[in-house]
Formats: C-alpha cells, structure tokens, sequence
C-alpha cells in the first residue's frame, strides 16, 4: 500500500527538510511505502528551491511539488496535492514541525484494526497535549472545540486538529463539498464525513509549537472560523 503525505507550505524553508528527514525515517523504519506531496503557494523565503532540492535527493519517486500562484489558501492546497497523490491512504498534516511523523504508524494501526476511514490525532483525549503554547492561544484553541462541539456535537475531541490519516475515498467524496476555508476547513470534513457515513477512530497526540517561522493563526482566520461553524450549524 502506498501512502500520500501532503505538505502544504507557505514560508517553510526551515522546517521543511526536517520534517521531510522524519516522515522518511519514519517510513522506512516501519517498511512502509509513501510519497510526499509539497504544495507551495509562493512562499517568498524561497521554500519551493528547498523543496526541488529535497525532491533532487530523494527522487521523485518519493517527491512530487506542486507551485502555485499566490497564497490560495490551506482547502484549496489539499484538493491540489490530491489531484496528483498517487496513494490509497492520505495523512494531512502541517509542515512546520507541530505534528510528528511517529504518530503515523499509530494511526495506520488504529485503521487497520476498526475499520474506520479516518483516524485523527487529538491534544485532547488522555495522552494527547500541547507544548509551547501560550494561555492565549490554548484558551482560543479550547473554546473553538467546545463551541464547535456543543453546536455540532461531531463526536470528535479535537475537531479543530489538521493530523489525520484518510482513505483516499473519503476525500475524493467530501473535499469537493468543503466550502470552509482556513481552520474550519478541518472542522468540515470531520461533519460532513460523519454525515456521509464514515466512521472516525482517534489518536492522543502531542500538538509542539512550531520553532522557525510565524504562526499563521491571526483575527482574520478566526473570523473565518466562526463563520464556517456558523454555516455549518445551520446546514446540519
């Protein structure tokens, strides 16, 4: 089976190589198969030039880069790397070194052994936290999850968490549907795949701030936030 990481970037220069290093030794230390889809929009650090060196070393085989024109945004970002992902199981994940590739074999496990279609890490399930975070934004994160819960009741700790581990076909089915952008693009899939039918199995993770580069959780993405659960409340 072949797996597809898609990596979408924006000013990563600095943790992409690294984050690339652990989801290769991961992978080969568990005799797994996988690709890396890169989806740069731009980046002006440069991150695309880091990403064709990455590819020159590793080969294209286990590299495929996507550039596009501008900052289109984090949905649209996976619908492109999709497009030309080759694997049966996709894992999304940040680039910036907040989730590690070690806790993909844990969720491969979880798949294999329920069934499910989509497993996804938590900071909020026993086992699971977050590092490096101030009180501002772990107080921003709580609330976004409680209030995402109690109007969406989806089942999931960690509604707003972007590690997860798909089959292919949840995603070719919902990702055309999504209308969320930014954060509650993660939201939405979790809803509108449970309301598909699919079933979602969970795995504690350790959420670790990221270390180069800036976060790109500002005013205009939790206003979007609020929107789309807004949206979605009233659709389902």
């Amino acid at each position: 089976m072949l797996y597809s990481i898609i990596l979408p970037t924006y000013n990563e220069r600095e943790n992409l190589p690294i984050i690339y290093y652990l989801i290769d030794k991961t992978f080969t230390e568990a005799k797994l198969n996988y690709e890396v889809v890169i989806v740069d929009d731009s980046s002006p650090d440069n991150t695309l030039e880091v990403a064709k060196a990455i590819q020159k070393s590793y080969g294209e085989k286990h590299v495929t880069i996507v550039s596009r024109e501008g900052k289109l945004g984090l949905g649209t970002a996976y619908i492109a790397g999709l497009k030309v992902a080759k694997g049966e199981r996709i894992v999304l994940m940040d680039a910036d070194l907040s989730h590690h590739p070690k806790e993909i074999p844990k969720m491969i496990q979880v798949m294999d052994e329920t069934k499910v279609e989509i497993v996804t890490g938590t900071r909020y399930a026993k086992g699971g936290g977050v590092y490096g975070w101030d009180l501002k934004r772990k107080i921003t994160s709580k609330g976004a999850n409680f209030l995402a819960d109690f109007l969406l009741n989806p089942g999931v700790s960690d509604l707003t968490g972007s590690f997860r581990l798909y089959e292919r076909k949840v995603l070719e089915t919902i990702l055309p549907e999504i209308r969320c952008k930014g954060y509650a693009f993660q939201m939405e899939i979790i809803v509108r795949s449970k309301h598909a039918g699919f079933k979602v199995e969970e795995v504690p993770i350790v959420f670790v701030d990221r270390i180069y580069g800036e976060s790109k959780l500002g005013l205009n993405e939790i206003t979007l936030f609020i929107k789309g659960l807004l949206q979605l409340f009233v659709t389902y």
